[in-house]
């Protein structure tokens, strides 16, 4: 993985910890969260604050993460919002995350001014010891606080004032008012800089899983399903009315068809469709020539179609397939037949603009995983492990054309490829009361699985 390192394309925007205070608070937070603490000093920390050198130190990469279920985090400073989010297990995690940061950006830049915030992504599952217990996720909220908790004492602060304003002869209660300026030394003044993070919770119906071997779960639309990277007959019953897997090619289609999730790349405006298609056909290409050992330093579109001609007897349907239907976008040749099982048909795809996009472009990654660049942006945990088992002759190339093509101008490929995904879509938080006091952050933060 080194390549993938030095270029940025792994383990790239996490945020440097090197700061003696940094580190100690860090080490606070985890000490609260794990009861373990780390002997580095100094570290990277993805949006969760979980960190790899830590995760190799320690001979557990879920340190924060205990049975993939219920993601714990460690805030140091609000850019944190900006990294990445390593060994995911639910496509929808980032996106919580940041809304929380972005949402509570003032609050939390003035706690972690201070101390660090600890905190973590909650759900009614602990456990996930079957695929069946995935769909018990029905809602994540987020519960966060300083290792000193400052947030639950500035609201317990804040209940004494209330009480020291309306209840009658507090002014004579000696303990009340001891007890509030003890506190008060802790938190500040709550009156005029209240202390407190918004209540957050976020409605699961549509995501990816990493459990089982990948699961893509779709209930929130009009024909609910799930999607099993893997055999189908090994996850058992679901509790939803159909569960496909990669081999039920029609399937999939009528479902994503169905639910008007997707677009042929033809028909979507504001691309370059003759373009993408030849570079799905140059990587296709590419893969080939790599199996054959071929030298694919800097090699060029010129010098793919060369070894795409040397070795066409090798290409596979797919190849023909995009190159039948490139010939018809540039040179009005015959429109080509590409049915659902046809192994060209998802790389002719895209997702549609709707919420869910970034979710059907990931599934739509996985389902085509010649084409490295889409596999890179969509869906990183796949191309990671895909990477490790490539000739090196391919890693070369993947790495160097996505540091030459993608990390110049990773928005506009994105723009290009995908027309309507400016910005990612995040997952939204549904409307709560404020009910901190309902459960006291700390105290919710700190349980074991």
């Amino acid at each position: 993985m080194h390549r993938l390192i030095e270029k940025g394309l792994m383990f790239g925007n996490l945020i440097r910890v090197d700061s003696p205070i940094l580190v100690e608070r860090y080490n606070r937070a985890l000490k609260h969260l794990t009861g373990r603490q780390t002997g580095l000093s100094d570290f990277h920390v993805d949006i969760s604050g979980f960190s790899p050198e830590i995760g190799d130190e320690l001979g557990d990469d879920l340190y924060l993460n205990h049975q993939g279920v219920n993601r714990q985090f460690i805030l140091l400073t609000t850019e944190q919002a900006n990294a990445p989010l390593l060994n995911a297990k639910f496509s929808t995690s980032r996106g919580i995350l940041k809304q929380f940061i972005e949402e509570n950006r003032q609050q939390l830049f003035a706690l972690t001014a201070r101390d660090a915030v600890a905190g973590e992504m909650v759900n009614s599952v602990y456990v996930a010891d079957s695929p069946a217990r995935l769909f018990d996720i029905r809602k994540v909220r987020i519960e966060a606080d300083t290792t000193s908790g400052t947030v639950a004492n500035a609201e317990k602060l804040g209940q004494m004032i209330d009480r020291f304003k309306t209840e009658q002869d507090a002014w004579y209660d000696d303990v009340l008012i001891a007890e509030m300026i003890g506190m008060a030394k802790q938190t500040g003044d709550v009156v005029r800089n209240p202390v407190r993070l918004k209540h957050m919770e976020f409605a699961q119906d549509n995501f990816w899983t990493d459990h089982f071997g990948g699961i893509y779960v779709f209930r929130g639309v009009e024909h609910p399903a799930a999607i099993v990277a893997g055999n189908k007959g090994k996850v058992g019953k679901l509790p939803i009315p159909y569960v496909f897997d990669f081999s039920e090619r029609s399937a999939i289609a009528k479902f994503l068809n169905l639910n008007d999730l997707v677009e042929p790349i033809t028909d979507a405006r504001g691309i370059d469709a003759a373009a993408i298609l030849h570079q799905k056909m140059d990587f296709i290409v590419m893969a080939v020539a790599a199996s054959m050992k071929e030298d694919l330093t800097g090699a060029t579109r010129r010098d793919l179609r060369r070894l795409g001609r040397q070795y066409a007897k090798l290409l596979p349907e797919a190849w023909q397939g995009l190159a039948a239907l490139a010939r018809w976008a540039e040179e009005d040749g015959p429109w080509p037949k590409i049915t659902s099982e046809h192994p060209a048909y998802f790389y002719t795809l895209r997702a549609k603009p709707h919420v869910d996009s970034d979710l059907v472009n990931m599934l739509l990654a996985e389902m085509t995983p010649l084409d490295v660049r889409q596999l890179f942006i969509c869906h990183k945990e796949v191309f990671y492990r895909a990477y490790a088992k490539w000739p090196e002759e391919k890693k070369a190339y993947v790495v160097d054309f996505l540091d030459r093509e993608y990390q110049v101008d990773k928005a506009g490929t994105r723009d290009a490829l995908f027309g309507h995904e400016a910005p990612m879509e995040e997952p939204q938080a549904v409307p709560q009361p404020d009910l901190i006091t309902r459960v006291g952050p700390w105290g919710s933060v700190a349980r074991r699985n």
